[in-house]
């Protein structure tokens, strides 16, 4: 494929917004409860050389108690920090006005954010929050300036993504890697069963909405074959939630889980009491026998150290919370972990050079990369999410905001607002009495609407429905980050 290469440009302005997003159901994973979030709302001009200016969007949860799951820090405290990230990063983007590409500009910010972050109490996965929402909007700028979609950007490598972060990867050819890429028409949906979900529909007290709240309601309309099930930590009742899971799930002829530990594992032996456990337990064998891997089982804080190719035996495992570094798949691949996913909220630049470790030779087992999700709302998170995954060859990701929050309405996104989305991406919305809901038909997404000038979306939130987002850190001078 032939694009311009080496295309640069200035930054010229970033706006920050947040939107409240009210939950339909409560959502449990880990030691936490999720009932309501704010949406972090970013928009970015750019100028090219030539004059011509353009502005991209991103959009992303602030979820409390996963980017930091310190006890002594409050759901408050969290999302503040969420916001201090965000602030960080627009003053270091900002303050530089010269002419980088899109890459080049994420590269330059990263290991000054990093420390910058750590001066002011915020962990590596915090930080990184803030530069994965301007990279994305950036990328949206500079698509929509180009008019370009973003598969075509990417296998163009538009951005220059190149081994300045990875020196690992000196030798790989990125050019040839991302010009190999076959953008998905339509990936399966990887439905998450949180702690609190009830599975059967007899199980249903109250019903908020049209929707499915039971998991087997849920597979009575999506028609989902993947399923990713949340874990507590406590052996015992992980195997008696699993068994749960296991006699609606059974009932299918086919289908796949992951298992997600979001770090309540204490120990490696604990890991390994619960995989004996499963394995040892005959309701769970047909389900056993369809586990695709377990994500993040152990704290961030001991994963990396802990030496986890016994666990191997049961599944490979993945990290998530772990990957808040460009060198922190390297560091898991020497503990023996296996993958490492692929979210939004980490940055879209670490998902390609994370995929082309995967792809790079010279492993004697192949490394691998999963698809996951942070509650992606309806709009520019759902939309630019899957459309990276579906791009680096993913065959399914996670996807639960459509569960948990009733489309755009859980958003309080205005109608018109709505309106424009469904029209724009008519193969991804529906609209209802009660509102704009997701499409997912047999279990697939469809992703031929994505393919439009921009990263992903042909609507544009309304601005007037966004609060400007709250500086939660005290402003800095442009030599400081």
């Amino acid at each position: 494929m032939v694009l311009r290469s080496d295309v640069t440009f200035s930054i010229e302005a970033i706006d920050l917004f947040e939107r409240p997003v009210q939950l339909r159901l409560p959502f449990r994973f880990g030691a936490s409860t999720l009932d309501e979030a704010p949406q972090a709302f970013v928009r970015a001009r750019i100028r090219l050389p030539d004059g011509r200016e353009a502005s991209g969007w991103a959009a992303e949860l602030m979820v409390p108690k996963w980017f930091d799951k310190s006890p002594e820090r409050s759901n408050a405290d969290n999302l503040d920090d969420l916001r201090r990230s965000l602030t960080l990063a627009v003053q270091a983007y900002a303050s530089d006005r010269a002419h980088r590409t899109a890459f080049a500009h994420a590269a330059m910010h990263y290991v000054p954010l990093q420390l910058e972050g750590g001066r002011r109490g915020l962990n590596a996965l915090v930080t990184t929050y803030g530069p994965a929402l301007i990279d994305r909007a950036v990328l949206d700028a500079l698509c929509r300036a180009m008019r370009i979609d973003f598969a075509t950007a990417i296998r163009a490598n538009l951005p220059c993504i190149d081994a300045t972060l990875t020196p690992d990867l000196r030798d790989f050819t990125f050019d040839a890697f991302l010009d190999a890429l076959e953008p998905a028409s339509a990936i399966a949906a990887r439905h998450t069963v949180g702690l609190l979900d009830p599975l059967s529909s007899a199980d249903v007290a109250t019903r908020p909405d049209d929707l499915p709240v039971a998991l087997d309601e849920v597979i009575g309309r999506y028609g989902n074959r993947f399923f990713k099930l949340k874990l507590s930590g406590d052996v015992r009742r992980d195997v008696e939630r699993l068994t749960g899971i296991a006699a609606v799930l059974d009932v299918p002829a086919k289908y796949a889980v992951t298992l997600d530990g979001n770090e309540q594992f204490e120990s490696v032996d604990v890991v390994r009491e619960f995989c004996q456990a499963v394995r040892a337990e005959p309701r769970l064998s047909r389900l056993a026998a369809a586990t695709l891997y377990l994500e993040q089982p152990l704290p961030r804080d001991i994963a990396l150290a802990s030496d986890v190719r016994e666990l191997a035996h049961f599944a490979p495992l993945v990290i998530d919370e772990s990957d808040a570094t460009f060198d922190a798949f390297c560091e898991a691949r020497q503990s023996g972990y296996a993958g490492v996913s692929s979210k939004s909220c980490k940055g879209i630049y670490k998902t390609f050079v994370n995929a082309a470790r995967c792809a790079y030779g010279g492993h004697r087992e192949r490394p691998f990369m999963t698809g996951e999700d942070l509650t992606a709302q309806a709009g520019f998170a759902f939309q630019q999410d899957s459309a990276l995954a579906g791009l680096i060859g993913l065959t399914h990701v996670e996807r639960n905001g459509h569960h948990y929050v009733a489309g755009f309405g859980g958003q309080a996104a205005p109608p018109a607002e709505q309106d424009a989305f469904v029209r724009a991406h008519p193969d991804l919305y529906e609209s209802t009495p009660l509102g704009t809901r997701v499409l997912i038909r047999n279990g697939m997404i469809a992703l031929g609407s994505l393919h439009v000038p921009g990263f992903a979306s042909g609507a544009l939130p309304d601005i007037a429905s966004l609060t400007p987002l709250t500086a939660a850190a005290p402003s800095i001078s442009s030599g400081e980050v």
